[in-house]
Formats: C-alpha cells, structure tokens, sequence
C-alpha cells in the first residue's frame, strides 16, 4: 500500500468530489475516502489493514443507528425539522389534498397521476379486490381467536402459492400486476381476518365502492339494511392509510427489502414485512397508547402518572420518535382527523385525557427537554377504537396502509444495480478454536 490511498471507483475519483482523510494511528498510514451524499462507503474501510493478510477495517452498528443500507427515492424525511415528504411532496398535502390510491399511484410510480392514470389504477385495484376461495377457506381453519395479523401474515404468504408467476421478476408488467394484487387484496384479507375473530360471515368486495369505503363495507355489513359508512369516517381511514403508508427504511421496510434481495415473490417478501410490523416496538404502539390512558382512568389522576414517569415507574407512551427529534408531522394532521371522526361517532371518554396529557408533557420541562412530543400513535388508536376496531386490529390497518410503501421499496429495489443479496457482516466474540471432547469425558 502507499502512504496516501484512495478507495474509489475511477468515475468517482474523476468528479472532484468531497473526501474524508483517515488515519491509522496503529500504522501512521492515512486514507482518502470518497465523501457522496453525505456517505462514506463502508467497503472502502476494507483497505485499512494493519498487513496485508488482515480481512479490513469494518464499522459496528447494532440496529443500523447511522447505515444506510440503499438509495432510494420513494421518501424523505428530515427528523430534526419534522418533515416527511412522499417522492417530494409534503404529507401534510398529501393528506389534505389527495385520496389513499392517489398516493398509492405516486409511491410506485414516482409522480402523480393524470385523471386518466388514476382512473385506470383504481379500476385496476378495485376489480383485484377479490380472493381465491381457497383463501376464504384457508383463513376459516384458524381458531376462533386467532390473532388477525397472523391471520393476515399467513394469508398473504399463501398468495405467493396461487401465483407463481409472481416469482418472474425480470418482467416489469408481471412485478406490476402483483403490486396491484397486494395494494388491492390486503383489505379484504384484513376484513376477512376481522370477521373470523368476531365470527361473523366474510363479506366480499363491492367493486362499486372507494377503496377505503369497501373496506367498512366488509368489515361492518351485517345484512340490511346496507351498511352506508359516513363520508367522514371514509376520509379519516384514508388520512390514516396515507400517513402510515411509508416511512423510509423502518423496520418492516427493511425486512421487505432484505428479505426481497434474494429474489423471493413479493408476496413473501411483503409477509416478512406483516412479521416485523406485528412486533410490539414497531406496530403495537397505539394500543399501548390506549392501555395506559385506561390506566391513568381520569384527568385528575395525570399529575399522579406524570411523577410516575419522571421516577421510572411509568412509561408514557406514544411521545418522541427515534427518527422525529422535534416533532412528528404526522401528529398534527391524525389530531385533527380525531375531530372529524368523534363529530359521526361520538368523543371517546379517553380523549379528555390524552389531550390534557399532551398539554402538560409539552409544556414540562423534563419532556421538553427530552424531545418527547406526541407522535402518529398517540392518536391513532382513539380513532380505531372510534371506528369500532378491536385492538388486535390495530396493526392489521397499519398493514394495510403500509402496502404501498413497502412494493414501492421493493420494486425500487429490484432495479437498483448495486443492490445484492442481504448479507450482514458480523464481529465474533466466541470461543477460539479448540478441540472436540467426547460426551462421556465432558
């Protein structure tokens, strides 16, 4: 090696960019590392060795706290100045301005539709609401109380056995067929979930109806007369379909993206993504939210939680974001959907104290301080609970509304050149070699 190295390709080394100097104090050699994006490239690191044999230097980091893992253009969010931005353009109006499928349409295509290509999508997605029979079977052999994201985990790892084209993903018309299935198919296995573990008939699609409409319509159509959800409640689903429906490379995200690198079905890859969601950390926080407002019971028991909290014997859930350092865009907006919802359905008893719990934590200086403010799962649940959603639910619309985000990430990732197979690097810090030893001497 000489003295001054530089890892770069020949067309990065041509394009003056930015570079960052390292040196090694274990050998007094320095390094010029390419600086893109504000990004180093970990396999640069490789060429810091100590000699030559040496494997080179990696980087250790639990959880991916500051990896980037791709390049993508599906979503932007900036955490310390409270903005999330869908393919450029602002969530607060998208939100306000668009329907579900309209940004459903901007997320897997990158710009949004003319009236005629948002026309046809939605054809498209509505006439693929339906389900095989034998899903509709498949999902009546789990238990009575199965849990419906498993219902809904398992269901939709089934699609990939009844389209097994969907393993051709060389064909860009064939990858966009099965994101129409999924977007279009995952409420009605939702629905299809939640009638099971209420024990009341499937009701399948009605292709004349929105899509967040139709989904009310499954899940609360009891026979005549016809169940007609209030336009209130249909616009309020939507709002929280649109917000939860990407979020960079979350959790779930990662999963389907990760899982996808091996060239699997996108139905598989979009199950690895239900898996991880379900985990409490990462879907379950609003029903957190509504479990410990229960606990607090009344107003007047807040100042009492709140010492709780500051002395560690409480956890206030549904405040800061690991992402969101100042505030969560998406709070604002779900806090006014709350509004129009309770205006058809009536105010939950609980809201009282959430809104007076949030009062005080923004003006504490021990929550001020910490950066903890209310995030998109404060509010949340009050809505499905509103909505008539059991708290096994939940999850299932995060999913649902998720969809889109994740397809999109993965279609994206399909074409991206530099991705291969998800292979993480390890540090061992188990035994050194030794000997095997028979059992009867151990």
């Amino acid at each position: 090696m000489t003295t001054q190295q530089t890892a770069t390709s020949d067309a990065q080394a041509g394009s003056g960019a930015e570079t960052l100097t390292i040196v090694d104090n274990r050998t007094g050699q320095s390094y010029e590392l390419p600086i893109t994006d504000e990004t180093i490239r970990a396999t640069d690191l490789r060429q810091i060795k100590v000699k030559e044999s040496d494997f080179g230097l990696m980087t250790y980091d639990p959880a991916f706290m500051n990896t980037a893992s791709c390049r993508s253009a599906v979503t932007y969010l900036d955490g310390d100045n409270g903005v999330l931005r869908y393919r450029g353009y602002p969530i607060e109006q998208l939100a306000d301005k668009s329907s579900f499928l309209e940004v459903a349409y901007l997320l897997v295509h990158g710009e949004l539709p003319a009236q005629a290509e948002l026309d046809s999508w939605v054809h498209d997605i509505t006439h693929h609401t339906f389900v095989h029979e034998n899903v509709r079977t498949f999902m009546q052999g789990f238990r009575y109380d199965a849990h419906p994201m498993g219902m809904l985990e398992s269901s939709v790892g089934m699609l990939s056995t009844l389209y097994p084209e969907s393993k051709d993903l060389t064909d860009a018309d064939n990858r966009m067929n099965q994101i129409v299935r999924l977007i279009a198919k995952m409420p009605t296995l939702g629905a299809f979930a939640y009638r099971h573990i209420t024990g009341k008939p499937f009701v399948y699609p009605n292709n004349e109806l929105s899509y967040s409409e139709n989904f009310l319509s499954m899940l609360f159509t009891t026979g005549v007369p016809k169940y007609t959800p209030d336009p209130r409640l249909v616009k309020a689903l939507d709002v929280l379909f649109i917000l939860h429906a990407d979020h960079e490379q979350n959790c779930s995200t990662s999963a389907v993206r990760s899982v996808g690198s091996s060239q699997v079905d996108p139905y598989s890859a979009v199950t690895a993504g239900i898996a991880a969601l379900y985990g409490p950390l990462h879907g379950g926080a609003n029903e957190a939210v509504l479990q410990m407002l229960r606990r607090i019971k009344t107003v007047e028991n807040i100042p009492d939680f709140i010492e709780g909290v500051k002395s560690g014997k409480e956890r206030l859930m549904g405040f800061g974001h690991r992402v969101y350092k100042n505030f969560d865009p998406r709070a604002t907006i779900i806090k006014k959907a709350c509004d129009d919802v309770f205006e058809v359905t009536g105010v939950n008893p609980l809201l009282a104290i959430a809104v007076e719990l949030e009062k005080i934590a923004l003006q504490d200086e021990y929550f001020v301080k910490r950066k903890l403010y209310p995030n998109v799962d404060f509010y949340s649940g009050l809505i499905y609970e509103a909505l008539g959603m059991p708290a096994d639910m939940f999850t299932v619309l995060f999913a649902i509304g998720r969809t889109p985000g994740w397809v999109a990430q993965w279609n994206e990732m399909l074409q991206d050149k530099e991705q291969k197979i998800s292979r993480p690097r390890q540090v061992y810090v188990g035994a050194d070699e030794r000997d095997y030893v028979d059992i009867a001497s151990r």
